[in-house]
């Protein structure tokens, strides 16, 4: 996994979490066990009736038991999305 995570190394990455958060950063380093840092951080937090709420974060480490999914973001189809108008469920935690 760890291979996989250099060609991220200084992108821009979404990481869903394991409770169901989503995390947008751009990823400076990580380690064997899969904790993260990120800089330039935020939460995207959905909403059913309102838009999607961006709380920010800046410099964050998440740890690597509480990684789901790690993926690269494509900045271009990013920066044209209206988040304001995007309504979705919230994620539910993983269950084991």
């Amino acid at each position: 996994m760890s291979t996989a995570l250099e060609s991220y190394i200084n992108r821009t990455v979404a990481i869903v979490t394991s409770d169901g958060r989503m995390i947008v950063g751009t990823l400076k380093g990580f380690d064997q066990t899969i904790n993260l840092i990120l800089d330039e951080s935020h939460e995207r937090v959905f909403s059913s009736s309102q838009g999607v709420e961006q709380v920010v974060l800046g410099l964050y480490i998440v740890r690597g038991d509480n990684v789901a999914v790690i993926g690269e973001i494509d900045e271009d189809t990013d920066s044209t999305l209206d988040l304001g108008n995007i309504r979705a469920e919230p994620l539910n935690s993983v269950v084991h």
